[in-house]
């Protein structure tokens, strides 16, 4: 049971994309359920899907998690749980048309506990969403936390960040959410939209909102993104030593410098892994990500 409710499935290995995108519950957002930047076939099925192949640069993809993902989105819409959030306003979305492929996918967590908004990679070609952020979420909700993945144009991807974080904010009461203490999140490209968009400077250039404050700790997998500065947020950050797209010794070197200018910072590098690996499930990264919250309490005002 989850959320006061039994968990009932509703898909699994043999579905198809098809399936995912005609299904009467999910129709307002099951466009973006799946990389909208790439031509993928609808007649393949979940199992099919949650491979390298699809999933370009990322490596230990779970079908069954999947599976876990969309029977939970499902089951909450089903159960009166709103879980998309269109962040665009009917008049931005006038002004581009683009903007109505952004949104947020919610999983809630304890009412009024502080949020973190994730960010799926993708090399800003797509936004990898159903194994770099989904999965995240959904761990950190079922943690208490409340967790937002964003849907982000590959183009616009900063504006699109800070405008979730306005958005979130905004909307605090309905969400439950609180507004301070958040982090951001974020894998390879998503990584370096979290970096850049908790550093104090970018955020306030881009914001222009003196009511919000930028992220209280940032959390970074594999990512090349190596600018330093005093004005970055503390940092938990992780990498394979086996990644030939983001170096684990450029990320190492990165936290040695946060950590000189008085930054607290927290690097892990686990041998033998590969750009992309998610949560890490079955291998010797797994339980990390209890680690990264853990990073994330630590700077707050109300640790756990």
């Amino acid at each position: 049971k989850i959320k006061g409710y039994v968990m009932r499935k509703y898909f699994t290995l043999s579905s198809t994309i098809k399936d995912v995108l005609n299904d009467e519950h999910l129709k307002d957002f099951s466009r973006l359920l799946f990389p909208i930047d790439l031509n993928t076939p609808d007649y393949l099925t979940l199992g099919e899907i949650s491979n390298s192949k699809y999933f370009v640069w990322y490596s230990n993809i779970k079908a069954d998690q999947t599976i876990e993902i969309l029977n939970y989105l499902k089951n909450e819409v089903i159960n009166g749980h709103q879980v998309y959030y269109p962040i665009y306003s009917n008049n931005q979305i006038e002004e581009d048309t683009s903007r109505n492929n952004v949104g947020l996918f919610f999983f809630r967590g304890k009412a009024f506990e502080k949020f973190a908004l994730m960010c799926a990679g993708g090399g800003f070609m797509y936004v990898a969403s159903m194994h770099d952020s989904f999965p995240h979420a959904l761990f950190a909700s079922q943690k208490g936390y409340n967790s937002f993945a964003l849907i982000y144009r590959v183009d616009h991807p900063y504006e699109d960040c800070v405008q979730a974080i306005h958005y979130i904010i905004n909307h605090s009461e309905q969400l439950k959410v609180r507004k301070d203490e958040y982090s951001l999140w974020g894998g390879s490209a998503g990584a370096r939209i979290a970096a850049q968009c908790g550093n104090k400077n970018f955020f306030k250039r881009l914001s222009n909102r003196v009511d919000i404050t930028s992220a209280v700790a940032v959390i970074l997998q594999y990512t090349g993104y190596s600018n330093v500065s005093i004005n970055d947020a503390p940092t938990y950050a992780c990498c394979g030593t086996l990644d030939k797209i983001a170096s684990y010794i450029m990320m190492q070197q990165r936290h040695y410098e946060l950590q000189r200018l008085g930054i607290n910072s927290e690097f892990h590098a686990y041998d033998g892994l590969e750009h992309g690996f998610g949560l890490g499930i079955d291998t010797v990264a797994e339980g990390w990500i209890i680690d990264a919250l853990c990073f994330w309490d630590a700077q707050t005002k109300k640790p756990k």
